[in-house]
């Protein structure tokens, strides 16, 4: 099967500064694919060579089998969708007109803006639950409106290929998982996604693939479960952070939270082994038996580097 996006040892320098070093990944039809990793590791350099903003010193990129260096740029168009990280235009255009300008490469040049067109830019919004947003000013929406205005322009253009630049990266909670949720509903429907992200809870969640960057190269690619790992977050972040699941469900946390949280468990688990009352933590506290010595120790260093004390424990809190 021939990748929808396929990009081979990938070189690009500001001048003497190279910034992309020998970057090679593939994407197949119909996945959504998380590019991860931490700010100034050539992600959205990476990105901008992708779409033809920036021409690469070597190595070679084809979308749907494609060199995109052979493309002009309304044959790129009809290829790729992009949604950039922030959009904010100089006119107060209504939303329903920028989702009609995704449909731009699809104009029959004289007779303009067809019915169908108005059609493909009204379903769009309504498949993204934006319909009464149609009438409103553009540039007065939330962060959150635009970000779901521009990517049902991504899905009006009909492209097979869409790249999203950190889609969520200035948007609440809430709308941070809408916006995955849609970009996970347009790939079921057979759009192959490329999706910047530097939150590796979100590409651990949504996403098919994970292609990870440090350093302006790539240092692992494939599956969620496979990619976001202790070691994989230990090579990013020098053991600041820790993978732990809760229910099957994988959660990157601040290596001290997980550590305090798994010492709070423990401590429960311990003094229930010889009684949680006042009496039950003395003689955790005073040894008497093996068991209760080690676990003792063992309490008592690790939480307090957790600052967790015994009385949280013996009242419930920890």
């Amino acid at each position: 099967m021939t990748p929808m996006l396929d990009v081979k040892d990938l070189h690009f320098s500001y001048g003497d500064t190279p910034v992309l070093r020998g970057v090679s990944f593939e994407v197949n039809e119909g996945e959504l694919c998380g590019l991860f990793g931490p700010n100034g590791c050539g992600k959205t350099t990476l990105f901008k060579c992708c779409l033809n903003f920036l021409k690469s010193n070597r190595g070679s990129i084809r979308m749907d089998g494609k060199d995109i260096k052979k493309l002009k740029v309304e044959d790129m168009a009809k290829i790729v969708a992009y949604v950039p990280q922030e959009h904010k235009p100089p006119f107060p255009y209504l939303a329903r007109e920028v989702v009609l300008m995704g449909r731009t490469p699809r104009l029959n040049g004289f007779f303009g803006i067809s019915r169908e067109d108005k059609m493909k830019a009204a379903e769009a919004l309504d498949l993204l639950g934006l319909t009464e947003l149609a009438d409103h000013p553009y540039n007065q929406l939330s962060g959150g409106q635009r970000q779901m205005i521009l990517m049902a322009r991504a899905i009006a253009q009909e492209t097979p290929l869409m790249f999203l630049d950190e889609p969520t990266s200035a948007l609440d909670f809430s709308n941070q998982i809408r916006i995955w949720r849609i970009m996970r509903m347009v790939a079921e429907r057979g759009v192959t996604i490329l999706a910047c992200s530097h939150d590796p809870n979100h590409v651990s969640w949504f996403c098919d693939k994970v292609v990870v960057m440090k350093d302006n190269r790539i240092i692992k690619e494939g599956s969620s479960r496979n990619v976001i790992t202790e070691e994989t977050m230990d090579e990013i972040y020098q053991d600041v952070r820790s993978v732990r699941s809760f229910g099957g469900i994988r959660v990157v946390l601040p290596r001290d939270v997980a550590l305090r949280e798994e010492m709070r468990g423990f401590g429960k688990r311990a003094v229930g082994m010889i009684g949680a009352s006042d009496e039950g933590w003395d003689r955790l506290q005073r040894g008497g038996k093996k068991e209760s010595v080690i676990l003792s120790q063992t309490l008592s260093h690790r939480l307090g580097e957790c600052g967790v004390d015994k009385r949280q424990i013996r009242s419930g809190e920890a």
